[in-house]
């Protein structure tokens, strides 16, 4: 059970307070690896992207590679941190079988980025700051497989040396749905920025959590890892159960060992992996074969002056300039691509309202155009029809020439031929009907029809009144223009 107020979880014996941070690993969007020119496309054959410095070979040296760095400055600046002048490349000692240098190149006492937060929304719909403590960069390992043979495992090595930007969170997040919020907001940015394609499933976005409970004002207690998560939704369950366990063993008496475990999908539980190392374990100290990593102010502002508007900013904007509401606004901002398809589509409209005409648009990407993409399973560049048609069907709402109903069949005639909602609808002879003399008269019949019907409205039975619009809608076959309608009606009755 969980206090909404203070954010805690009520235990046998009073209340725990959760206490999380996440370790965000995210694979830069270069064409090259951190320190070779070995390719980094994803779905390769198995170890054919591999240079002899990714395999470990004696005598090859590192070389930085700059448009790396580049990605982790902006994205530095993203996140609003500090760029470093000076960072410096440790290497990270450990032993296993994808590595074969049996090391890693990272940066550990001087990073490029220091600092920086980002803002997530709460469950009650506030917001809530969540302080960075780091952006470092590092080279990936390779991958075992363990799976494809009974007695023996394979190694792939063309991950081995793809440059990895490691985001450290401040432990502040509070819950399994902070902890879930803050990934998509970080992914959401990162994407805007274009320096991680944010794909989960192929692991460019992977997230470490780290995990603790204590009573309210006490001390952080002892963390647990869950390493390499790579859904959002599985994070939440990992931490959800997480949360659970710590909570059993601290309420029996026992201790949480810190160590590092793994979240199994399929039976929805963490299991441990290994005892967690610590810093000192790694024993880091300076790559001898790179020089530390020295950049220029200049350098910076030239990154920060090309940098893209980001989904805060685009949200107070659509806000502000559109009048959508923060739900709304929210939605279309926490993709770059809807974004930039939203505006299209309002660069579209010819109604001179443009408030009005942005609102329904908004209406009918949330909901018509997101069902359907959902349906068959697209993305919104994949879309059958063109922006502008979204547009001109909004424009024929908004003059009257349809109605919302009658839209709703043209759009699904738009999803099918994508031909344009104004041909769709002259063809089709599905205009609206706002012939006043001509409503009227259809009036006039049904309530010469009705007589016992309308005697009793008039006596006091006011709920008839969607009756008699329901027949008289059924007599233009759903084309009349409701207000007008409802209008003639009134007047009538």
């Amino acid at each position: 059970m969980l206090d909404e107020n203070k954010n805690l979880i009520q235990g046998e014996n009073g209340f725990w307070e959760v206490v999380i941070g996440l370790e965000v690993h995210a694979q830069i969007s270069s064409k090259s690896k951190l320190f070779s020119g070995s390719s980094t496309d994803f779905g390769a054959d198995p170890n054919t992207q591999v240079s002899f410095l990714d395999a470990g070979m004696p005598g090859m040296l590192p070389v930085i590679n700059g448009f790396c760095v580049d990605q982790a400055i902006a994205t530095g600046l993203g996140l609003n941190g500090t760029i470093n002048l000076m960072s410096v490349f440790d290497r990270k000692n450990y032993f296993y079988a994808d590595l074969p240098t049996g090391y890693q190149i990272s940066q550990f006492h001087h990073p490029i980025v220091t600092g920086g937060y980002l803002d997530i929304e709460t469950e009650s719909g506030g917001s809530k700051r969540i302080h960075l403590t780091r952006l470092h960069l590092e080279q990936d390992a390779g991958k075992s497989i363990h799976d494809l043979h009974p007695n023996y495992s394979y190694v792939d090595l063309n991950r081995a040396g793809i440059a990895l930007m490691e985001i450290v969170s401040e432990p502040e997040l509070r819950s399994a749905a902070e902890a879930m919020a803050y990934v998509k907001k970080l992914r959401s940015i990162l994407r805007y920025l274009g320096s991680c394609d944010g794909n989960m499933e192929q692991g460019s976005l992977r997230v470490d959590a780290n995990i603790s409970l204590r009573r309210p004002g006490e001390p952080f207690g002892t963390r647990a890892e869950i390493k390499n998560v790579n859904s959002v939704r599985f994070l939440g369950q990992a931490l959800d159960y997480e949360i659970q366990r710590q909570r059993e063993l601290l309420e029996q008496g026992q201790s949480v060992v810190q160590e590092t475990r793994l979240f199994d999908p399929s039976k929805g539980e963490t299991r441990s992996m290994r005892t967690k190392e610590n810093a000192h374990d790694y024993r880091y100290f300076p790559d001898p074969d790179l020089k530390p990593l020295i950049l220029n102010p200049e350098r910076i502002e030239r990154i920060r002056s090309k940098m893209p508007e980001l989904p805060d900013a685009k949200k107070a904007r659509f806000e502000k300039d559109y009048g959508l509401n923060n739900y709304d606004a929210n939605i279309l901002v926490a993709e770059k691509e809807t974004g930039d398809y939203y505006e299209k589509v309002v660069g579209g409209i010819k109604n001179t309202d443009t408030k009005q005409a942005a609102k329904l648009i908004a209406n009918w990407l949330i909901g018509e155009v997101f069902g359907a993409m959902n349906r068959e399973n697209l993305t919104i560049e994949r879309l059958p029809f063109l922006p502008v048609h979204l547009a001109e069907l909004v424009d024929l709402i908004l003059d009257q020439t349809i109605s919302g109903k009658i839209a709703k069949d043209v759009f699904s005639h738009m999803w099918k031929t994508s031909k344009s909602p104004a041909h769709l609808v002259k063809d089709l002879g599905l205009q609206q009907i706002t012939d006043e003399g001509l409503v009227q008269s259809v009036i006039d019949k049904i309530l010469s029809q009705q007589g016992d019907k309308v005697a009793e409205y008039q006596s006091g039975k006011v709920q008839l009144f969607g009756f008699f619009v329901g027949l008289v809608m059924k007599e233009l076959q759903g084309k009349a223009n409701p207000a007008l309608v409802n209008e003639l009606l009134k007047k009538r009755l």
